[in-house]
């Protein structure tokens, strides 16, 4: 599905992320296009910068934070980071569609899953809040103390583990489009969406079969 590409507009500024996949860490497995076409994948995470852009885009972190980033991150830290991030991506992507399909996961996958969970958990901590929703409670938070390059990641490692232990596994889709296969969250009352979107994937696997039927 090409429109969920980095593709540069005319501007010069980079296009927003498509996040039709209703939940940040299918959308952040969608960040790799085409990625079950022969003709090629598109990477959407091509550097550091679209990391946090997705980060800021998905409401994953917020402006303080990406802006903390910007300033203190080096071009080695970000690759690093954006190395794992990707890691995680594909571990996330192969996962996923495994259970959709009903196999077991790849146990490699898993094992690259285990660790960016328990990575995640080091870097959180509970923090006493005063007064929040009339009551003072604890909390689970990121360090303040403790804010890499890697935080996107942590907090998408996070993110990730609740959604595939969660409830809302149930719900996770893949597009019917063969060459596309983007992940989403259908919360439609019948559950029976079939497409990421149903403009793009929908119409083009419509009129591929309408040119089936039709051709001699």
């Amino acid at each position: 599905m090409v429109t969920g590409t980095l593709d540069r507009e005319s501007a010069g500024k980079p296009a927003a992320f498509d996040l039709c996949g209703g939940h940040p860490v299918l959308d952040f497995v969608n960040s790799l296009d085409h990625r079950f076409d022969s003709r090629g994948r598109i990477e959407g995470l091509q550097s550091y910068d679209d990391l946090l852009r997705f980060a800021r885009q998905t409401q994953l972190l917020d402006s303080a934070q990406i802006a903390q980033l910007g300033r203190t991150v080096t071009p080695a830290e970000g690759i690093r980071a954006l190395r794992a991030a990707c890691a995680l991506r594909e571990a996330l992507a192969a996962t996923f569609h495994a259970m959709i399909d009903e196999r077991m996961p790849p146990p490699g996958d898993l094992e690259t899953l285990e660790s960016h969970f328990h990575v995640a958990d080091r870097h959180r901590g509970l923090r006493w809040r005063q007064g929040v929703s009339e009551h003072s409670a604890l909390s689970w938070s990121w360090r303040r103390d403790n804010v890499g390059a890697a935080l996107p990641v942590w907090v998408l490692a996070h993110a990730a583990r609740d959604l595939l232990l969660g409830p809302e596994m149930k719900q996770v889709r893949a597009c019917e489009a063969e060459t596309c296969r983007w992940l989403f969250l259908d919360t439609s009352k019948s559950h029976t969406r079939r497409w990421c979107n149903m403009k793009v994937c929908g119409n083009r696997v419509k009129a591929r079969r309408y040119q089936a039927r039709h051709s001699d």
